[in-house]
């Protein structure tokens, strides 16, 4: 199941889906989680934080998986399991790429015409797939140490 939503994640993004767009919504199915806040709840996440150069997007939409399929339900519940796995997510994402951030990844910055023209002349997209792909599967591998089933 891991591989197919590996697979999905990066379809969708390949489909015109943005980063965090594609992790959200193949974990999401994965889950069988359906809900028509989805993609849409991770649009001003994607490009590295609307075009900032921050958080990658890949990881934005994984950290936001995560809180869809474990997060809490009430402010009673512990936050601890969930964090627990951001963070494993975060470092395995780090230890991968060597960084978590759109701008540091790309060395693009997207936010004016010439790093966008960068980005696409240097075939960046072709990398953020695989952001996209690993991103999925640190999320699910996360969650099946957090909630014991994937």
């Amino acid at each position: 199941m891991t591989e197919r939503t590996i697979q999905r994640s990066r379809a969708l993004f390949d489909s015109g889906f943005y980063c965090a767009e594609s992790v959200l919504m193949a974990v999401a199915e994965m889950r069988g989680v359906d809900s028509d806040l989805i993609p849409r709840i991770a649009t001003g996440l994607c490009s590295g934080l609307a075009r900032t150069g921050g958080l990658c997007g890949a990881l934005s939409g994984a950290i936001l998986a995560l809180g869809l399929v474990a997060g809490r339900d009430s402010a009673d519940e512990s936050i601890e399991p969930v964090y627990r796995a951001v963070r494993q997510v975060i470092a395995q994402f780090e230890d991968a790429y060597g960084a978590t951030t759109c701008g540091e990844l790309t060395g693009c910055d997207l936010a004016t015409d010439e790093g966008q023209r960068r980005f696409r002349e240097t075939r960046q997209c072709e990398r953020c797939a695989d952001y996209v792909g690993e991103a999925a599967r640190f999320a699910l591998e996360a969650l099946a140490g957090s909630t014991g089933a994937e």
